[in-house]
């Protein structure tokens, strides 16, 4: 397998990365029109951390890391490295030795759909990280791939660049020139939840704030008393 590595390619502005980070994966994905999410077979390994961030994309080979020893190079300030293989892979192509590296260029965490190793050590030294496997089965340096092309993660494509946004919920990607707009929209989900909120609070019911009650008429659904039910009083 051959392969290239792309220098310099394009990035979301940072101002809008770190504006989304103050939403949640949940709110930015529907924001979107519920699209952009990983599937839910990409786990953190912390809990309480959410991590905004501008992709640099990695394409091995099963079973080799080579390619992110070269994506380090690639990394800096803002960014989140994103790893996937050419075919489905657990084993621990991550660990505490590349977030060592990362760490120190200003790397915000990793996104894998791989395995990942050393967890307790990357909790310890507050390396964000999520994956689809936590496995200690080791990798070799063998292989050519590529770094910051366009790669898939269940189903989702992710530009270099672009917006990835992770949390105890999953992880989410915001196309780089949606980014600008995906903000404003997030913005406006929240101030319309925190509404919804307030109106819970004082005891409204989703049915009268939605207009639910006549969705469940049209739908031919009734309401019976349990005596009219089961022919039964209480």
């Amino acid at each position: 397998m051959s392969g290239v590595i792309v220098t310099g390619p394009p990035k979301a502005d940072l101002k809008d990365v770190d504006a989304l980070a103050r939403y949640g994966v949940a709110t930015v994905s529907e924001a979107m029109g519920r699209t952009g999410l990983l599937g839910p077979g990409i786990r953190p390994i912390q809990q309480g951390v959410r991590i905004a961030g501008t992709a640099v994309t990695v394409l091995s080979w099963p079973g080799d890391n080579l390619m992110i020893h070269a994506a380090v190079e690639q990394c800096g300030e803002g960014d989140i490295l994103v790893v996937t293989t050419t075919s489905p892979c657990t084993d621990g192509l991550f660990g505490e030795l590349f977030a060592t590296a990362l760490k120190r260029r200003g790397v915000r965490g990793v996104v894998t759909g791989t395995g990942i190793r050393d967890t307790q050590e990357l909790r310890d030294m507050g390396f964000a990280a999520w994956s689809r496997a936590v496995s200690s089965q080791g990798t070799v340096k063998a292989t050519g791939g590529s770094v910051n092309v366009p790669i898939a993660i269940d189903g989702q494509v992710i530009h270099p660049g672009d917006v990835i946004l992770a949390d105890d919920d999953g992880v989410v990607v915001v196309p780089r020139e949606r980014a600008a707009g995906t903000v404003a929209r997030s913005e406006a989900r929240e101030a319309k939840e925190a509404a919804t909120r307030a109106a819970f609070i004082d005891g409204q019911l989703g049915l009268d704030r939605y207009g639910l009650r006549e969705t469940l008429k049209n739908l031919g659904v009734e309401y019976w008393s349990y005596e009219e039910h089961t022919g039964e009083r209480p």
